[in-house]
């Protein structure tokens, strides 16, 4: 193993499932609301009776272990009810939020994951991709209903375990449709269920549900809420509000500039992840609560390094890694820097997910085996630069690649340039992120002067893509600048989209759409 700061502390977890983990709430504190949502709240000892009936359903409907269930719904108490339901029918959950997923992504989740069956509402029932599958099951309905027959339902297998998937998430894929990430229940409990990640969640507190449902941050907020007895606020449109009720919350940091610590006083903990965290930001909330600056991508599941800040601290970072789990800054033959070299950041231990779902190239490409480790464990390549500080601690310094995150959420900028090469007309297409809110992307028509305008080049993006991949201003040019090596000159492009954005400060009509939705949209 490599000496130094890249190891965190060694944990016992105490569940293997994190759905135990509810359930032994549930049977200790029945009657402690787990959930609100509006006028609306669900006791523990229901929302697990509710659970268990819609869990009968699935296992007469023959899913169980090695299973995967599409959850399509909105933020709201159905959605945990199918979630805790499709664990403890021991298959795993894929969460989709039903009124922003792009039908085509839809149908590709559906098909990438032989969903046979797949948990809605009754009010998304008739979702054209839903079509396709066997059986649809109405989770506001079906889950008040009795128990099927004992002889009706499927035989009991194996109990899972900690190495069983838990939930599979998409992230958008370099140039084609999203891959799913396989993450497991020893994967989740290993975050959840130790600290700091576990964030002294505790029966009696109350944790923010703010975030899009897709996003593996909200299996933060809610799995982490359910598993630990806390009480989950499931926000309507107003975020601030939500987060004025809470003692824990976590958010990216753009979702929380939008909230004015001063206004607060309840919040006692905040995390931020999924994208740098400016400093003043982290300093406003530092000086009011206990604040985490946090990282790692889906593949490490949520995040494996946390640093507690203070106003006070000489620098921000991400800290180090949580229990359980390994970080090492390699050079190009996959040795270990020593403190402020910078290097590649692979991470390792209990965190790494199993994998990409039914697509063993790109799981070979990203995971290695562990040669710290050893005993066949694996580690991820992140693809993030970084280096070690002097007192331990970890800096981020920029990505090895053109993938990148806007608003919060993972994008793949040739997946964006891709849709709008595929357009006709459209001879080649780049795509840039000025900012950590804006994406701008520049075509090359025809000659003939054909090819799409670009209105219809963002539409076509917004058809094909999450939300969040819509290039804020696409710009049309006879020709994309060329290095002297013949690739795509990207700083060249960037000094133009500088110079258009100092003459034209405005934004256009459908980024300004963009940006009024996003309070409410980015996080569903």
């Amino acid at each position: 193993m490599p000496p130094g700061p890249g190891h965190g502390p060694a944990v016992a977890l105490p569940y293997d499932c994190i759905h135990h983990a509810f359930e032994a709430q549930a049977a200790a504190r029945p009657d402690a609301v787990a959930a609100e949502h509006g006028d609306m709240s669900i006791t523990y000892g229901e929302l697990d009776r509710q659970a268990d009936r819609l869990a009968g359903l699935l296992s007469a409907a023959g899913i169980g272990g090695g299973d995967l269930v599409p959850v399509v719904a909105r933020r709201g108490i159905p959605l945990l009810v199918g979630l805790l339901a499709a664990l403890k029918a021991g298959a795993a959950y894929v969460p989709l939020d039903a009124r922003i997923t792009p039908a085509e992504q839809l149908r590709h989740v559906l098909g990438t994951t032989r969903a046979r069956v797949v948990l809605t509402t009754s009010d998304h029932r008739r979702l054209t991709p839903l079509r396709a599958v066997p059986s649809v099951i109405e989770v506001d309905t079906a889950a008040a209903g009795p128990l099927p027959a004992p002889d009706a339902r499927r035989p009991a297998g194996a109990a899972p375990t900690g190495d069983d998937a838990c939930y599979v998430l998409f992230t958008s894929g370099t140039t084609g449709p999203p891959n799913g990430v396989v993450v497991t229940h020893r994967n989740v409990c290993n975050l959840l269920l130790t600290e700091p990640g576990g964030l002294g969640i505790g029966p009696g507190q109350r944790v923010s549900q703010i975030l899009n449902i897709a996003f593996d941050m909200a299996a933060w907020e809610i799995l982490g809420a359910l598993g630990r007895g806390a009480t989950l606020l499931i926000r309507g449109r107003d975020i601030a509000e939500t987060v004025r009720r809470a003692d824990v919350v976590i958010a990216t940091p753009t979702i929380l500039t939008t909230v004015d610590p001063a206004h607060c006083e309840r919040v006692r903990v905040v995390a931020v992840a999924g994208e740098p965290c400016p400093r003043a930001l982290a300093d406003r909330w530092a000086a009011r609560a206990v604040f985490y600056n946090s990282c790692g991508p889906t593949e490490t599941t949520i995040v494996n390094t946390m640093q507690r800040h203070t106003p006070s601290a000489p620098r921000l970072t991400i800290g180090r890694p949580t229990p359980n789990n390994t970080v090492y800054v390699l050079d190009a033959a996959r040795r270990p820097l020593p403190p402020g070299e910078t290097g590649e950041i692979w991470a390792g231990g209990a965190g790494i997910s199993a994998g990409y779902l039914d697509n063993p190239e790109l799981t070979a490409q990203r995971y290695a085996p562990d040669p710290f480790l050893g005993g066949g464990r694996l580690m991820f390549r992140t693809r993030d630069l970084g280096r070690w500080t002097a007192d331990g601690e970890l800096e981020i310094l920029g990505r090895t690649d053109d993938q990148v995150k806007i608003r919060g959420f993972r994008v793949e900028l040739d997946a964006v340039s891709a849709v709008l090469e595929a357009l006709p007309g459209c001879v080649r297409a780049a795509t840039l992120k000025l900012d950590s809110r804006t994406l701008v992307s520049f075509i090359a028509r025809e000659s003939s002067g054909g090819g799409p305008d670009p209105q219809t080049a963002r539409q076509a993006v917004a058809a094909a893509l999450p939300y969040y991949c819509v290039p804020d201003a696409v710009h049309i040019l006879p020709r994309l600048p060329r290095t002297s090596r013949g690739k795509i000159d990207k700083a060249a492009l960037r000094g133009l989209a500088e110079q258009h954005r100092a003459v034209h400060p405005e934004p256009d009509p459908v980024a300004e759409h963009i940006r009024a939705a996003e309070a409410e949209e980015a996080v569903r």
